[in-house]
């Protein structure tokens, strides 16, 4: 953790909705006039998408069908931990972006599936902010959480996660129904050792929970709507949260534990401006008292 140089992690799998928690955050700090530099998680995978078909190949040919994006052998955590310690120290680092897609090749002018170079971030920032899927890994040679300020867990239910990634992957990606269902298979085992694990490290969690049936989310037409569903929202440390403010302010919550305030999920943007915001401020204000 720093003071002077705050970092903000968002963490959650594929498919569980960081890329919109993230646009949450992106209109709190156009809104306060806050300078954050971005970097994702896609950044410090290990391998291009070739490379990484090859690796696959290899692990299966080696009897491990567990190798995925998600396994720490297959990212570059170690740099990840350093760009936050690097950051936490001097304001200073380096980030890289994965190429997904035709679209994104025309913006970035590298061909799909390829990195960009690494480059030093180039303007001054008031925060860092990370989005992917080991915001906040510990293991027994590293520990990305120990150097976030504010580490935030995106985790809809397993099967609503699994019914959202199946319908982006296949319209914004191109992949067939049988090829989602072979990763989410290939990545479980990482699933069970390497994300939820993160979820206990994380200050805030918001789990959203459908509210219509989702038993079969490999055959569902269709993703449960905000108005469908509910949104768990967990605080490891629940110190200092109004939630009498949060229950008036959001019709329809109420409390489950001393700790979990529960919304109508077309509620959660109003409730992340109202929790997020004043959190981001102090953080933003403890940096600038520190610098002054």
């Amino acid at each position: 953790m720093s003071i002077k140089h705050p970092i903000i992690s968002v963490t959650g799998s594929s498919g569980a909705g960081t890329t919109t928690v993230k646009h949450t955050f992106d209109q709190i700090f156009r809104r306060e006039g806050i300078s954050a530099v971005s970097i994702e998680g896609d950044a410090f995978h290990r391998y291009d998408r070739a490379a990484m078909k090859e690796q696959l190949a290899r692990h299966y040919a080696e009897g491990d069908p567990t190798f995925s994006h998600f396994s720490l052998e297959a990212n570059e955590l170690e740099t990840l931990e350093q760009v936050f310690m690097e950051y936490g120290a001097s304001g200073k680092g380096r980030t890289r972006h994965y190429v997904h897609s035709e679209a994104e090749a025309a913006k970035f002018g590298v061909p799909a599936g390829h990195f960009t170079p690494w480059e030093p971030f180039t303007e001054t920032s008031d925060l860092l902010f990370y989005e992917g899927l080991h915001g906040a890994v510990v293991t027994d040679t590293i520990d990305i959480a120990r150097h976030a300020d504010l580490k935030i867990g995106v985790v809809p239910v397993i099967n609503l996660e699994w019914i959202q990634k199946m319908h982006r992957d296949r319209a914004a990606r191109g992949y067939t129904a049988e090829a989602v269902t072979d990763v989410i298979l290939r990545r479980m085992h990482a699933y069970v050792h390497v994300i939820c694990p993160q979820f206990t490290e994380t200050d805030i969690n918001f789990q959203r929970v459908p509210t219509v049936d989702t038993s079969n989310p490999f055959v569902a037409r269709w993703i449960p709507t905000p108005d469908e569903s509910m949104v768990v929202i967990r605080f490891k440390n629940p110190r200092g949260i109004d939630f009498a403010y949060l229950r008036t302010m959001i019709d329809g919550s109420f409390m489950s534990r001393a700790n979990s305030i529960v919304i109508p999920g077309g509620k959660l943007d109003l409730a992340m401006q109202l929790i997020l915001t004043p959190m981001i401020l102090k953080i933003v204000e403890r940096k600038r008292r520190a610098l002054a």
